[in-house]
């Protein structure tokens, strides 16, 4: 069931209309979807229930404290890239034991960090931070539990700003290269091996990228196995598409379907880290009609949200499905449907056909629900949207909107400016 959906030509979220939230909130507001979160966090756990596995949400997608409670509430965990996503994930009640920690540049106080909070293990990118954390938590007097990120050189058939996994990347060790880094990690005393990583990009629409890749890691497995390297955790990474225009993403379950015949009767547990799939369709971005102008060979619809409240049209040139908030059977026109921020690139929309729309109606910007909030910005001194979750007929405010004083907090003039 799709929980933003019209009734009587009006959107809904869940069982509120969306324009009670716009009076009770404002725009530009990010709104999120209860039922749909939790559907599509039991939709990965149901699939993989037969082994051993730990789903962490890739906090880097969505990362307010509501949506990582509730993933902590569904038995989820957290793949974090920061020592902030470390704080969030704990602070909200995520198991340490259920923590995954990757990304190309850690630093020695995040290391530190999370060694004293003792997460379930860092998936290391190279070599030299390999030594560094083994020096790290030798300080501290602890051993610290690795996984190694590999580097599959799997083409996943994405955005190439979102493909991670081909060995152009600054991602991971190349795969041909694994066996003399898990024998460096073998011979660090302050280290232990207890996995291996792979993570090949974001948005697949396909499966068989998923299954190449993890064949690959899996042959790298067993030959560890054989120099007396056991792992206890092989971690797929995520990656999972969802529908932005007409793209036709497999459902977890058929990713299942694809890789647990490669894993069954393999004494390990399985680690994912799904985020775009978890979140993504569960958001819209809800944004109102400020000023309508012809130009010479186009329309432009402008509206009040713009690129640093949703970076993805801008970043990627990326497809959202924008949808009136009350239909209307106007006729069509071809706009761009822009923000107010002061850049040529600030989009939501290009020579996009709609409904025509009037000054003042209101517009939903839909799957925005990852990468979305997580990637916005004061650019333009703009504040912040408000995020709002709804639950049922009920909503709650889960980020109260920015102000202009929030602006400025943090902000010091030194006295000789006085």
């Amino acid at each position: 069931m799709d929980y933003f959906r019209y009734v009587r030509g009006e959107l809904f979220a869940e069982d509120v209309p969306v324009e009670a939230l716009i009076e009770e909130y404002g725009t530009p507001l990010y709104v999120y979807s209860h039922r749909t979160l939790a559907r599509h966090l039991d939709a990965y756990a149901h699939a993989f229930a037969e082994v051993p596995h730990i789903v962490c949400f890739a906090a880097k997608a969505n990362s307010n404290s509501a949506i990582l409670r509730l993933v902590a509430r569904h038995g989820g965990g957290a793949d974090i890239v920061s020592g902030g996503e470390l704080y969030r994930a704990l602070r909200v009640g995520i198991p340490p034991e259920k923590i995954v920690y990757a990304g190309v540049g850690k630093t020695d106080d995040e290391i530190r960090y999370a060694l004293g909070k003792r997460i379930l293990m860092f998936n290391v990118e190279s070599g030299q931070e390999l030594e560094r954390i083994n020096a790290v938590a030798g300080r501290m007097g602890v051993k610290a539990p690795v996984a190694l990120r590999i580097n599959p050189d799997i083409d996943p058939e994405t955005h190439p700003y979102i493909s991670t996994g081909l060995r152009k990347h600054k991602f991971g060790i190349p795969i041909e290269n694994a066996l003399e880094y898990y024998r460096l990690a073998k011979r660090l005393e302050n280290v232990e091996i207890i996995g291996v990583h792979k993570h090949i990009g974001s948005q697949i629409t396909r499966v068989s990228p998923f299954v190449d890749a993890l064949q690959r890691v899996l042959v790298l497995v067993e030959s560890l196995r054989a120099e007396g390297i056991g792992l206890r955790y092989l971690d797929i990474g995520g990656g999972l598409g969802i529908q932005y225009n007409d793209e036709r993403p497999p459902h977890p379950k058929e990713l299942a379907r694809r890789l647990l015949p490669l894993l069954r009767g393999r004494e390990i547990t399985l680690i994912m880290e799904p985020g775009r799939s978890i979140a993504g369709n569960a958001g819209i971005l809800l944004t109102k009609v400020l000023y309508l102008k012809r130009g010479d060979d186009r329309e432009f619809v402008i509206v009040d949200a713009g690129m640093n409240d949703l970076m993805r049209p801008t970043l990627y040139d990326a497809y959202h499905h924008i949808a009136p908030v009350r239909k209307n059977r106007r006729r069509k026109i071809t706009a761009d449907i822009v923000g107010p921020v002061c850049e040529s690139g600030d989009f939501l929309a290009r020579n996009r056909e709609i409904n025509r729309v009037e000054q003042g109606e209101y517009l939903a910007v839909m799957s925005a629900g990852a990468y979305g909030f997580s990637m916005s910005s004061n650019y333009n001194s703009r504040p912040r949207p408000a995020e709002v979750l709804v639950r049922g007929g009920e909503h709650y405010v889960i980020r109260k909107r920015e102000t202009y004083r929030d602006l400025v907090r943090g902000e010091v003039i030194p006295d000789f400016l006085q």
